[in-house]
Protein backbone atom coordinates (compact mmCIF):
# COMPACT_ATOMS: atom_id res chain seq x y z
CA UNK A 1 0.00 0.00 0.00
CA UNK A 2 2.95 2.39 0.68
CA UNK A 3 4.09 4.02 -2.32
CA UNK A 4 7.45 6.23 -3.74
CA UNK A 5 5.85 9.67 -3.16
CA UNK A 6 8.59 11.28 -5.23
CA UNK A 7 8.59 9.15 -8.22
CA UNK A 8 4.59 8.86 -8.11
CA UNK A 9 4.77 12.93 -7.74
CA UNK A 10 6.37 13.26 -10.55
CA UNK A 11 4.92 10.81 -12.71
CA UNK A 12 1.56 12.30 -11.48
CA UNK A 13 2.28 15.68 -12.80
CA UNK A 14 4.08 14.77 -15.68
CA UNK A 15 0.63 12.58 -16.97
CA UNK A 16 -1.01 16.40 -15.96
CA UNK A 17 1.16 17.94 -18.52
CA UNK A 18 1.25 15.41 -21.07
CA UNK A 19 -2.93 15.01 -21.56
CA UNK A 20 -3.49 18.94 -20.88
CA UNK A 21 -0.95 19.91 -23.56
CA UNK A 22 -0.99 17.39 -25.84
CA UNK A 23 -5.22 17.95 -26.90
CA UNK A 24 -3.80 22.05 -27.20
CA UNK A 25 -4.83 23.07 -23.99
CA UNK A 26 -2.34 24.59 -21.18
CA UNK A 27 -4.31 25.32 -18.03
CA UNK A 28 -6.97 23.56 -15.73
CA UNK A 29 -9.67 24.28 -13.59
CA UNK A 30 -10.16 22.66 -10.02
CA UNK A 31 -12.57 22.47 -7.61
CA UNK A 32 -10.87 23.45 -4.32
CA UNK A 33 -13.44 22.05 -1.86
CA UNK A 34 -11.11 22.34 1.35
CA UNK A 35 -10.27 18.44 1.34
CA UNK A 36 -7.38 16.57 0.82
CA UNK A 37 -7.99 15.11 -2.65
CA UNK A 38 -8.86 18.34 -4.60
CA UNK A 39 -5.76 19.62 -2.37
CA UNK A 40 -3.16 17.28 -3.76
CA UNK A 41 -4.75 17.47 -7.71
CA UNK A 42 -3.94 21.12 -7.22
CA UNK A 43 -0.55 20.57 -6.16
CA UNK A 44 0.26 18.08 -9.03
CA UNK A 45 -1.43 20.45 -11.45
CA UNK A 46 0.74 23.29 -9.83
CA UNK A 47 3.68 21.31 -10.22
CA UNK A 48 3.15 20.22 -13.96
CA UNK A 49 2.00 23.57 -15.42
CA UNK A 50 2.86 26.15 -12.93
CA UNK A 51 0.39 28.52 -10.64
CA UNK A 52 -0.34 30.92 -13.52
CA UNK A 53 -1.93 27.99 -15.50
CA UNK A 54 -4.16 26.71 -12.26
CA UNK A 55 -7.45 28.13 -11.94
CA UNK A 56 -8.98 27.37 -8.03
CA UNK A 57 -12.62 27.63 -7.27
CA UNK A 58 -14.63 27.29 -4.60
CA UNK A 59 -18.31 26.04 -4.41
CA UNK A 60 -19.97 26.88 -1.46
CA UNK A 61 -23.57 25.90 -0.71
CA UNK A 62 -25.32 27.66 2.29
CA UNK A 63 -24.75 24.39 4.94
CA UNK A 64 -21.18 23.88 4.26
CA UNK A 65 -18.86 24.30 6.88
CA UNK A 66 -16.81 27.32 6.94
CA UNK A 67 -13.44 25.64 7.87
CA UNK A 68 -13.83 24.24 4.50
CA UNK A 69 -13.49 27.51 2.57
CA UNK A 70 -10.85 28.38 5.30
CA UNK A 71 -8.87 25.21 4.10
CA UNK A 72 -9.06 25.74 0.41
CA UNK A 73 -7.90 29.73 0.93
CA UNK A 74 -5.26 28.10 3.23
CA UNK A 75 -4.06 25.53 0.05
CA UNK A 76 -4.50 28.47 -2.99
CA UNK A 77 -2.10 31.01 -0.66
CA UNK A 78 0.26 28.02 0.15
CA UNK A 79 0.18 27.31 -3.93
CA UNK A 80 0.20 30.48 -5.32
CA UNK A 81 -2.55 30.54 -6.83
CA UNK A 82 -5.72 32.52 -7.19
CA UNK A 83 -9.49 31.36 -6.08
CA UNK A 84 -12.86 32.10 -6.92
CA UNK A 85 -15.28 31.41 -4.34
CA UNK A 86 -18.73 31.05 -6.58
CA UNK A 87 -21.79 30.08 -3.67
CA UNK A 88 -24.04 27.77 -5.14
CA UNK A 89 -26.83 28.16 -2.94
CA UNK A 90 -29.38 30.00 -5.56
CA UNK A 91 -28.61 27.73 -8.60
CA UNK A 92 -29.25 24.39 -6.32
CA UNK A 93 -32.01 25.92 -4.59
CA UNK A 94 -33.55 26.95 -7.41
CA UNK A 95 -34.44 23.47 -8.00
CA UNK A 96 -34.75 21.82 -4.62
CA UNK A 97 -37.47 24.75 -3.15
CA UNK A 98 -39.52 22.54 -6.31
CA UNK A 99 -38.71 18.79 -4.15
CA UNK A 100 -39.54 19.94 -0.58
CA UNK A 101 -39.32 15.76 -0.22
CA UNK A 102 -36.04 15.03 -1.53
CA UNK A 103 -33.69 13.26 1.06
CA UNK A 104 -30.14 14.32 1.83
CA UNK A 105 -28.45 12.13 -0.55
CA UNK A 106 -30.69 13.57 -3.62
CA UNK A 107 -29.93 16.83 -2.21
CA UNK A 108 -26.15 16.00 -2.10
CA UNK A 109 -26.34 15.22 -5.96
CA UNK A 110 -27.95 18.49 -6.88
CA UNK A 111 -25.18 19.98 -5.23
CA UNK A 112 -22.44 18.18 -6.55
CA UNK A 113 -23.95 18.26 -9.99
CA UNK A 114 -24.34 22.23 -9.56
CA UNK A 115 -20.70 22.48 -8.78
CA UNK A 116 -19.64 20.93 -11.96
CA UNK A 117 -21.60 23.03 -14.06
CA UNK A 118 -19.81 26.04 -12.50
CA UNK A 119 -16.21 24.17 -13.43
CA UNK A 120 -17.28 22.94 -16.31
CA UNK A 121 -18.18 26.75 -17.77
CA UNK A 122 -15.55 28.11 -16.35
CA UNK A 123 -13.05 25.71 -18.29
CA UNK A 124 -14.64 27.33 -21.56
CA UNK A 125 -14.28 30.86 -20.07
CA UNK A 126 -10.39 29.92 -19.06
CA UNK A 127 -10.05 27.79 -21.72
CA UNK A 128 -9.10 24.71 -19.49
CA UNK A 129 -9.52 21.26 -19.15
CA UNK A 130 -11.36 20.06 -15.24
CA UNK A 131 -9.18 18.29 -13.46
CA UNK A 132 -10.52 15.31 -11.67
CA UNK A 133 -10.11 14.93 -8.36
CA UNK A 134 -11.49 10.91 -7.04
CA UNK A 135 -9.45 8.38 -5.75
CA UNK A 136 -9.54 4.86 -6.40
CA UNK A 137 -11.46 4.00 -3.77
CA UNK A 138 -14.26 6.20 -4.35
CA UNK A 139 -14.25 5.23 -7.66
CA UNK A 140 -14.22 1.38 -6.96
CA UNK A 141 -17.04 1.71 -4.19
CA UNK A 142 -19.05 4.41 -6.24
CA UNK A 143 -18.98 6.62 -3.81
CA UNK A 144 -19.50 9.78 -5.86
CA UNK A 145 -22.09 11.19 -8.39
CA UNK A 146 -22.21 10.58 -11.74
CA UNK A 147 -21.33 14.27 -14.15
CA UNK A 148 -21.17 15.73 -10.51
CA UNK A 149 -17.80 15.38 -8.56
CA UNK A 150 -16.67 12.15 -10.72
CA UNK A 151 -16.85 14.17 -13.82
CA UNK A 152 -13.80 15.17 -15.37
CA UNK A 153 -11.54 15.41 -18.23
CA UNK A 154 -8.50 13.88 -17.14
CA UNK A 155 -7.85 13.02 -13.04
CA UNK A 156 -4.43 12.09 -12.01
CA UNK A 157 -5.43 10.54 -8.38
CA UNK A 158 -7.42 7.83 -9.68
CA UNK A 159 -5.44 4.99 -9.37
CA UNK A 160 -4.34 5.78 -5.89
CA UNK A 161 -6.27 4.63 -2.91
CA UNK A 162 -7.36 7.34 -0.39
CA UNK A 163 -4.45 5.99 1.81
CA UNK A 164 -2.25 6.63 -0.94
CA UNK A 165 -3.49 9.74 -1.51
CA UNK A 166 -2.42 11.12 2.10
CA UNK A 167 0.96 10.14 1.56
CA UNK A 168 1.34 11.61 -1.47
CA UNK A 169 -0.54 14.60 -0.05
CA UNK A 170 1.66 14.55 3.06
CA UNK A 171 4.78 14.08 0.48
CA UNK A 172 3.83 17.30 -1.26
CA UNK A 173 3.14 19.54 1.24
CA UNK A 174 -0.25 20.10 1.58
CA UNK A 175 -1.02 22.20 4.96
CA UNK A 176 -1.49 19.72 8.45
CA UNK A 177 -5.39 21.06 8.90
CA UNK A 178 -6.09 19.20 5.59
CA UNK A 179 -4.32 16.27 6.37
CA UNK A 180 -5.59 15.53 9.44
CA UNK A 181 -9.14 16.41 9.35
CA UNK A 182 -11.89 13.74 8.73
CA UNK A 183 -12.70 13.46 5.03
CA UNK A 184 -15.96 14.85 3.68
CA UNK A 185 -17.91 15.48 0.56
CA UNK A 186 -19.32 18.79 2.79
CA UNK A 187 -23.12 18.08 1.92
CA UNK A 188 -24.67 18.50 5.04
CA UNK A 189 -23.76 19.49 8.31
CA UNK A 190 -21.85 17.37 10.29
CA UNK A 191 -21.28 14.67 7.18
CA UNK A 192 -18.56 12.75 6.80
CA UNK A 193 -17.14 9.78 4.20
CA UNK A 194 -16.17 7.56 6.72
CA UNK A 195 -19.66 7.77 8.47
CA UNK A 196 -21.29 7.29 5.49
CA UNK A 197 -19.74 4.31 4.29
CA UNK A 198 -19.59 2.35 7.56
CA UNK A 199 -15.84 1.77 7.54
CA UNK A 200 -12.50 3.18 8.06
CA UNK A 201 -10.61 3.71 4.45
CA UNK A 202 -7.51 2.01 6.46
CA UNK A 203 -10.15 -0.74 6.62
CA UNK A 204 -11.41 -0.98 3.16
CA UNK A 205 -8.39 0.19 1.50
CA UNK A 206 -6.96 -3.04 2.45
CA UNK A 207 -9.48 -5.05 1.27
CA UNK A 208 -9.69 -3.42 -2.00
CA UNK A 209 -6.18 -3.61 -2.62
CA UNK A 210 -5.71 -7.43 -2.21
CA UNK A 211 -9.52 -7.80 -3.81
CA UNK A 212 -8.91 -5.74 -6.93
CA UNK A 213 -5.09 -5.12 -7.58
CA UNK A 214 -4.10 -9.23 -6.02
CA UNK A 215 -6.94 -10.68 -7.21
CA UNK A 216 -7.78 -12.57 -4.25
CA UNK A 217 -10.87 -14.71 -4.10
CA UNK A 218 -13.25 -14.24 -1.23
CA UNK A 219 -11.82 -18.05 0.35
CA UNK A 220 -8.47 -16.26 0.31
CA UNK A 221 -9.63 -12.72 2.20
CA UNK A 222 -11.58 -14.29 4.54
CA UNK A 223 -9.11 -17.11 5.08
CA UNK A 224 -6.47 -14.10 5.85
CA UNK A 225 -8.87 -12.35 8.66
CA UNK A 226 -11.60 -10.01 6.72
CA UNK A 227 -15.29 -10.96 7.60
CA UNK A 228 -17.44 -12.70 5.38
CA UNK A 229 -20.00 -10.08 5.45
CA UNK A 230 -16.80 -7.39 4.92
CA UNK A 231 -16.00 -9.19 1.89
CA UNK A 232 -19.30 -9.59 0.65
CA UNK A 233 -20.25 -6.17 1.10
CA UNK A 234 -17.55 -4.16 -0.92
CA UNK A 235 -17.16 -6.95 -3.31
CA UNK A 236 -21.05 -6.30 -3.78
CA UNK A 237 -20.59 -2.25 -3.94
CA UNK A 238 -17.74 -2.81 -6.83
CA UNK A 239 -19.41 -4.84 -8.75
CA UNK A 240 -23.03 -2.50 -8.81
CA UNK A 241 -21.50 0.28 -9.21
CA UNK A 242 -19.08 -0.37 -12.25
CA UNK A 243 -21.23 1.68 -14.65
CA UNK A 244 -20.10 4.81 -12.68
CA UNK A 245 -16.77 3.61 -14.16
CA UNK A 246 -17.66 3.64 -17.78
CA UNK A 247 -19.01 6.02 -20.47
CA UNK A 248 -22.32 5.44 -21.65
CA UNK A 249 -23.00 1.77 -23.37
CA UNK A 250 -23.67 2.62 -27.29
CA UNK A 251 -26.11 -0.02 -28.43
CA UNK A 252 -24.27 -1.54 -31.87
CA UNK A 253 -25.67 -1.12 -34.95
CA UNK A 254 -22.63 -0.37 -37.60
CA UNK A 255 -19.61 -2.18 -38.50
CA UNK A 256 -17.44 0.29 -36.71
CA UNK A 257 -18.82 1.78 -33.20
CA UNK A 258 -17.59 4.36 -30.60
CA UNK A 259 -15.95 2.81 -27.60
CA UNK A 260 -15.83 -0.83 -28.97
CA UNK A 261 -13.81 -1.31 -32.27
CA UNK A 262 -13.19 2.33 -33.27
CA UNK A 263 -10.27 2.55 -30.53
CA UNK A 264 -7.43 4.57 -31.57
CA UNK A 265 -4.70 6.18 -28.88
CA UNK A 266 -5.96 9.41 -29.98
CA UNK A 267 -10.03 9.33 -31.56
CA UNK A 268 -9.35 10.79 -34.91
CA UNK A 269 -11.88 9.55 -36.40
CA UNK A 270 -9.96 8.56 -39.09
Amino acid sequence: MRIDARLTGSFLSAFIANEVRRVGFSRVVVGLSGGIDSALSAYLAVAALGPENVKAIALPYRTSSDESLAHARLCAEDLGISLEVVPITAMADGYLDLVPEASRHRRGNVMARCRMIVLYDRSMLHEALVLGTSNKTELLLGYGTQHGDLASALNPIGDLYKTQVRQLAGAMGVPEPILLKPPSADLWEGQTDEADLGFTYEQVDRLLEQMIDGRYMDSELIAGGVSADFVASVRRRVRSNQFKRRPPIIAKTSTRTVDKDFHYLRDWGT
